[in-house]
């Protein structure tokens, strides 16, 4: 897996406090809003049909979700999830501007790591920039990406900044869940923490100018799998067992993210939740004889450098 280069945190601008501090609930999301959340889609070409499905719930200490996700019915399959950092100004604007700018920079097509990097670099400025407009208090949000790179889509390349994660699920046999990301933390970085910050909190964001562009890698997706992208108000609070538990259950694919974002809560997640998930069918048609001729285009690892 192919990292992008960091430096020290001293190189950026001020790195915001993350955490949601315990305090006064605001509000109490439900199952019944995890499930009023949900939202699923259908993209289908001659070479491969993608499922997708989302659920997104607000965290219990503030009244808006900083959380944000792409539209599941955009023309060109590109997934994101992003999240505001608690802590700075305008998180719901940042996640949000996050999503919208990198559709906006990708919508060409399938994109490879130099293009995704400029997208988050040019992201960065555009936030930043947004909320200067407003007050000069930094805000930013952190980012998983992913987007298929071949026909057949069992080619993807997956980015990251921060803690929101890609996961891996085999729908059938042993059912195994993978990380495929590692989080921007201070810890994994080998960076020390601000007064106020944790190790585990993200020491690379996107709108703050704590960023270089994204982590890129390259993964394989068997027919039936699932990539997961997630913010840390689930992952925090889902351990292998229950990921694999939840994405078993013979449900809708709405219907499982929405149930896990209702366990994150159930489990003491106080953090907006948000799970967006992508399976590739398994029952695509054959390729035409023509793209024969190409070559194996989808023989490649589960995982690529």
């Amino acid at each position: 897996m192919a990292h992008s280069s960091v430096t020290r945190a001293a190189a950026f601008a001020p790195n915001l406090i993350t955490p949601i501090e315990p305090g006064e609930h605001l509000r109490h999301a439900t199952a019944r809003e995890a499930a009023a959340s949900a939202q699923h889609s259908v993209h289908t070409t001659a070479f491969r049909t993608l499922e997708v499905a989302a659920a997104s719930i607000c965290g219990t200490a503030h009244p808006d979700n900083e959380d944000a996700h792409s539209p599941l019915d955009a023309a060109v399959p590109l997934f994101v999830v992003a999240d505001g950092v608690g802590g700075g100004a305008m998180a719901q604007t940042a996640s949000r501007e996050l999503v919208a700018q990198l559709h906006a920079s990708l919508a060409a097509g399938p994109p490879q790591a130099d293009s995704v990097r400029r997208a988050m670099l040019a992201a960065d400025r555009a936030i930043a920039s947004r909320i200067a407009q407003v007050t000069p208090a930094p805000g930013a949000a952190t980012v998983a990406l992913c987007a298929p790179l071949n026909l057949r889509a069992s080619k993807w390349l997956v980015a990251w900044v921060g803690d929101c994660r890609v996961y891996r699920f085999a729908a059938d046999g042993a059912g195994e869940i993978e990380l495929l990301s590692r989080d921007d933390s201070f810890r994994q970085l080998g960076e020390t923490p601000p007064a106020g910050a944790a190790l585990d909190d993200p020491a690379r964001m996107v709108g703050n100018g704590a960023t270089h562009g994204a982590n890129v890698a390259l993964h394989a997706l068997g027919a039936g799998e699932l990539l997961l992208l997630c913010s840390d108000g689930v992952h925090k609070h889902l351990d292998d067992a229950a990921w694999r538990q939840v994405l078993a259950r013979p449900r809708p694919l709405a219907q499982r993210c929405a149930d896990l974002v209702t366990l994150a809560r159930e489990r003491g997640s106080s953090d907006d939740a948000t799970v967006l998930a992508v399976q590739r069918d398994g029952a695509s048609l054959p390729r035409p004889s023509w793209t024969l001729r190409r070559g194996p285009s989808d023989a490649l690892p589960r995982s690529l450098p």
